[in-house]
């Protein structure tokens, strides 16, 4: 088992790791829109949070040494479904047509640090 934590992502808000490598396998933590450069939360709206999410997640599958393409699942959690077209556009732009993951998006009452979306990710190494 190896603890990934990278600086191209925000550092963690509590006691885990970016991701987790296990047997080929990479879990990464849920990412929110943190900007690891600035360190300020990205508060300018979904479409805006949701690149940011997803540049995390980029750089902490580049950590690992993987990418967009092998990610086998991904859970995406929403503060308001209202917001589903939107994430669920911005989203499917970092993945390759043909090689979408198995996905869950839930609706939940309440996000870490009140942003609107959060996303995890399973990939293959």
């Amino acid at each position: 088992m190896k603890h990934i934590n990278t600086p191209n992502a925000p550092a963690a808000i509590g006691p885990y790791s970016h991701a987790v490598v296990v047997n080929g396998m990479v879990y990464t933590s849920g990412q929110v829109a943190m900007n690891p450069e600035t360190k300020e939360l990205v508060t300018s709206g979904v479409a805006d949070e949701t690149h940011q999410v997803m540049k995390n997640l980029e750089a902490i599958l580049k950590e690992v040494g993987t990418s967009f393409d092998k990610v086998i699942k991904a859970t995406i959690f929403l503060q308001n479904m209202d917001d589903f077209p939107t994430v669920n556009e911005i989203y499917g732009s970092y993945l390759t047509e043909g090689k979408f993951p198995a996905r869950e998006t839930v609706q939940v009452a309440r996000l870490p640090r009140n942003v609107n979306v959060e996303i995890s990710m399973i990939a293959l190494v």
